[in-house]
């Protein structure tokens, strides 16, 4: 099978522009240098006299920093940066299996179709993410190709065996991108006289004419792309080695920042989770309950202070009558009974020694256990029984997800991580021979053998052919315990990787995947619903890390991504209770991933969208400033932005406060309040419910009526006025303002100290230039390339427009904002334009498609409604809002019956499909009968609709319309207008 991949995900492509913006204003432009042949030898594509060719900046600091001011605001972003000064370096920020790759894949082409920029370096932490990074550009190729027709790109892995890729990455010129590992050029800035100890990229060489291949690289004034960067650059010599390229600019591509530069864009867990872009997680945990006949020990850490030996220890202790289980610190001699309040199980255990010696830490003490080391325990079940427990639960649940996602096309998969590779393979090196191995062909077979799974897929083949090891291996191809960081890597990621679509295909009947814990970051598969930490003692490895392996929207078997939430659900099988997890897993998005729950900032509110005649503009730094201190002043928050419960109860009874003058936006400050009032939605699995059918409505007279008036199809044409198009666009570009390219001038005195070099600006000086300089581009080409336009009618805008002039000044400011106005008036022609048509009595949507007779899941007190008038009996929701009206349905006596619109049922428009919410039948008095398909949104206000959400709710409109079955068509905000109104 080949994965295929949508070019038109909103939240990628704002990502994707927001890089390309960075550089508006810029012509395409490129630098050139020589190259002297070696020995007389030309490489392919090589123009004779040996011509470099690289990438050249031709705007100014000034128009750069005020892209990233405009790019912040749009995105909700604090505008902290005043000044860059030279000083390029950016964070996207992307939570993992968002597609981070793709979009910097994305990037690299766009900014090169924009601005014909060229040479491009990735720049990758580890081998798995090198090799899981030349994965991703292999499978993409075919699929950007067909976007970027006339572009073409090479894309390699470097090799300091094979340098002639550094001489034809400098002389090409076409798209180049070198994919490298920081430790490849990290090694260089020791003693020169010990440079045989440097990376050969540091080495003159011959076969570049004794040129250093670093040197040629940096002429070439790459873009570098960083991926991971808190893995790659966090290090002083890790930093000097990314100066060494000499970067145009760096993008740095990562769900984890630890050193902040200037943001453009971020996407972080909970909008991930919010928006369906990533698995929904739930988690099945396990725990010990009234377990306490034994002394309980776990070693959490051991540390010097200052001299002072102490060590941090769990263990259970006795407080007001009942036993509780606390972290204490401890030191040498103390008697653990007295640390228990007088439990009697610990009587006569002392610490008799402490060790902090960094890996090695550990405490000895006077009877058993004797020895505990950090992350050991002493006094729980057996781990083996946990662990039987784990691997039992794991191919239930796996099993589970079979009977519903086979029948779809989708494979399931579930990844097992141990931290020795002897639990798989065992002592011998055998497949199968480990404990976790026999312990998991014991339980498959047990468990397959049950009645419900006999008709599954794999259910006869033997049980040795549906589980695989994937792991580093020696000289001797046995297997081996490693880091993750090492050539030695290689084996374990390469057959991963280069199987990733071979275990989403069911012709491999593979489906259970043992790992090494050291495959935490490189590697992901979409079909990943399982994952099974089985380590021997307390994981090191962050919670973040384990989830990002299955978090990816999975396929089904022709390769397409699938959106349905009721569908992506990650189940991760932990050794610790669902409480602990999410707790810990919150804490790590809090420190790590910088999410702040339950806070306002002071930008909170700048990008929501305010109107202005035809206008849509974000609301503003100042303005979110503005309401920030007010929310301070009426007690919503504290001084530190921490949401209070007097804003949580406001915004519970609908009665938030806001100033006359944000009244028209107080919907959209209350959507984002209550975003800000949550925190990171993480399941039990233990409220999982299962929805059946209700087929006493869903066969029932009434229902088959209100069906029979919403499921037949339509199709549309547009009738697209050019003369209104040109028009249009003739009045808003009446209002362009082109400012001249612009030239600094600047001066800094230098400081030079014992503390380094330091340079401090006291001149700049900005003078406007008065024509472009260098050719200049081919207007109509680019407007066609990104409006599809013909030039006859680009030419007939242009010349009509009478502003040609203001393109002399500054020309590819006029192009993009040009193109703007084009794109943004043509899709309002198209949705005004629009004429739909219902097809043939043949051809419509069956209620055996939309409700099909399956076991769907949805959560308590979470996405689910219990439903008594709606075809299943729980109503799965996709938001809150959705899960008031539903309850709202169910109380109403007028209500006769509803259903809530699965994705399957979707309209098409030029925008891409649409679902609407909801189906419903009203009884009015008891005897007239209303029909309706409702569009449910917190707000209607156009101003606070996305443009293309306004555009498909008009063509649900039109689609209804075009039925002419009596059916109405009602976007609506709240239930109570609805109702009082019909």
């Amino acid at each position: 099978m080949k994965l295929r991949f949508d070019a038109n995900l909103p939240y990628q492509d704002t990502a994707v522009t927001s890089a390309v913006r960075l550089f508006s204003g810029q012509t395409t432009a490129h630098s050139s240098f020589t190259i002297s042949a070696y020995n007389g030898q030309i490489g392919l594509g090589e123009s004779p006299n040996g011509i470099g060719i690289g990438n050249k900046l031709n705007i100014s600091d000034d128009e750069i920093t005020q892209n990233l001011r405009q790019i912040q605001l749009e995105n909700g972003l604090p505008q902290q940066t005043q000044q860059l000064n030279g000083n390029y370096d950016f964070d996207i920020e992307m939570e993992t299996g968002t597609g981070k790759t793709y979009v910097y894949t994305k990037t690299i082409l766009e900014l090169n179709k924009t601005y014909g920029f060229a040479k491009f370096i990735i720049v990758v932490p580890n081998i798995a993410i090198k090799e899981g990074v030349a994965k991703s550009l292999e499978i993409t190729k075919d699929h950007f190709n067909a976007q970027y027709r006339n572009l073409t790109y090479d894309n390699f892995i470097y090799d300091s065996q094979k340098l002639e890729q550094i001489r034809d990455f400098a002389t090409a010129d076409t798209v180049k991108i070198m994919i490298i590992n920081i430790d490849a050029f990290r090694k260089s800035f020791d003693d020169p006289a010990k440079e045989t100890k440097s990376n050969i990229i540091h080495r003159p060489n011959d076969k570049l004419n004794g040129m250093r291949p670093i040197d040629l690289i940096a002429e070439t004034n790459p873009i570098l792309i960083i991926d991971e960067p808190q893995s790659v650059d966090t290090t002083p010599k890790a930093k000097e080695a990314i100066r060494s390229l000499n970067p145009l600019c760096i993008l740095r591509y990562s769900a984890t920042h630890v050193e902040k530069h200037n943001l453009l864009y971020k996407l972080d867990a909970v909008d991930s989770y919010d928006l369906g872009l990533v698995k929904q997680i739930e988690v099945a945990g396990f725990t010990t309950k009234d377990n306490h006949n034994t002394p309980y020990l776990c070693l959490k850490s051991a540390q010097n202070k200052n001299g002072s030996i102490t060590a941090k220890l769990e263990m259970d202790i006795l407080e007001k009558g009942s036993i509780k289980r606390k972290t204490v610190s401890v030191k040498a001699g103390d008697d653990l009974y007295e640390k228990s309040k007088g439990r009697d199980v610990y009587d006569n255990l002392l610490i008799n020694d402490i060790s902090c010696e960094p890996g090695n830490e550990h405490i000895t003490l006077s009877r058993d256990p004797g020895t505990l080391h950090k992350g050991e325990i002493y006094g729980e079940i057996d781990p083996l029984i946990i662990k039987e427990h784990q691997i039992s639960r794991t191919i239930q649940e796996h099993l589970d997800k079979e009977l519903r996602l086979n029948p779809k096309g989708i494979k399931v998969l579930s990844l097992f991580f141990l931290d020795k590779v002897a639990n798989y393979y065992g002592d011998d090196n055998k497949k199968g021979t480990g404990p976790y191995a026999k312990i998991f062909e014991r339980e498959y077979k047990k468990i397959i053998s049950q009645e419900k799974y006999k008709h599954l897929r794999h259910a006869e083949v033997p049980v040795d052919t549906v589980h695989d090891g994937y792991f580093s291996r020696d000289k001797q191809k046995k297997a081996k315990d490693t880091k993750g960081e090492s050539d030695a890597d290689n084996d374990a990621y390469n057959l991963i990787m280069k199987e990733k679509e071979k275990l989403l295909s069911f012709d491999c009947p593979i489906r259970f995947i043992f790992s090494h814990s050291a495959l935490r970051e490189g590697w992901d598969n979409p079909n990943v619903f399982q994952i099974c930490t089985l380590n021997e003692t307390t994981s090191e490895t962050k919670k973040r890390q384990e989830i990002g392996r299955g978090l990816r929207l999975c396929v089904d078997q022709t390769g397409e991504r699938q959106h349905d939430r009721t569908i992506n659900i990650l189940t991760v099988m932990a050794n610790e209770s669902y409480e602990e997890f999410a707790a810990e897993l919150q804490t790590e998005y809090e420190r790590d991933g910088g999410i702040r729950f339950g806070i306002l900032e002071t930008h909170s509110f700048a990008n929501i969208q305010t109107q202005t005649g035809t206008e849509t503009t974000p609301l503003g730094a100042d303005k979110s400033a503005e309401l920030y201190q007010k929310f301070l002043e009426t007690g919503y928050i504290d001084q530190k932005g921490n949401i209070l419960d007097t804003l949580r109860q406001a915004l519970k009874e609908d009665s938030l406060q806001v100033p006359e003058a944000f009244t028209p936006l107080k919907d959209s400050i209350a959507a984002i309040c209550k975003k800000a009032a949550g925190s990171l939605n993480i399941r039990s699995a233990d409220a999982k419910k299962l929805i059946k059918r209700n087929k006493q409505i869903l066969l029932s007279e009434d229902f088959k009526t209100l069906w029979d008036k919403i499921k037949y199809k339509t199709t549309y044409a547009v009738e697209f006025d050019s003369t209104k198009l040109i028009q249009n666009c003739i009045d808003r570009m009446q209002n362009l303002i082109i400012s001249r390219p612009k030239l600094i001038y600047t001066k800094a005195e230098l400081n030079i100290a014992e503390g380094g070099v330091d340079a401090t600006e006291n001149v700049r000086q900005t003078d406007s230039l008065e024509t472009a300089s260098g050719p200049l581009p081919d207007l109509i080409m680019y407007l066609q390339n990104r409006t599809g336009l013909t030039r006859k009618t680009l030419t007939l805008l242009l010349t009509q427009s009478n502003t040609l002039d203001k393109f002399l000044r500054n020309p590819q400011k006029y192009m993009d904002e040009v193109g703007k106005i084009i794109l943004s008036e043509m899709r309002q022609l198209l949705i005004d334009g629009i004429k739909y048509t219902r097809l043939g009595s043949e051809d419509y949507y069956t209620m055996e498609l939309i409700f099909p007779d399956q076991v769907l899941t949805g959560y308590l007190k979470d996405n689910i409604v219990d439903s008594k008038k709606s075809p299943y009996d729980y109503v799965l929701c996709d938001s809150q809002n959705e899960c008031g009206f539903a309850e709202k349905f169910e109380q109403n006596a007028d209500i006769k019956l509803y259903a809530k619109l699965p994705d399957e049922f979707k309209i098409p428009t030029p925008l891409g499909s649409y679902n609407p919410d909801w189906a419903v039948l009203i009884e009015k008095n008891g005897i007239e009968k209303l029909y309706f398909v409702l569009e449910t949104k917190a707000s209607l206000e156009t101003s606070q609709l996305r443009p293309s959400e306004s555009g498909k709710i008009t063509c649900g409109r039109k689609h209804f319309e075009a039925l002419n079955t009596g059916i109405t068509f009602e976007p609506v905000s709240s239930f109570e207008d609805f109702i009082e109104n019909i």
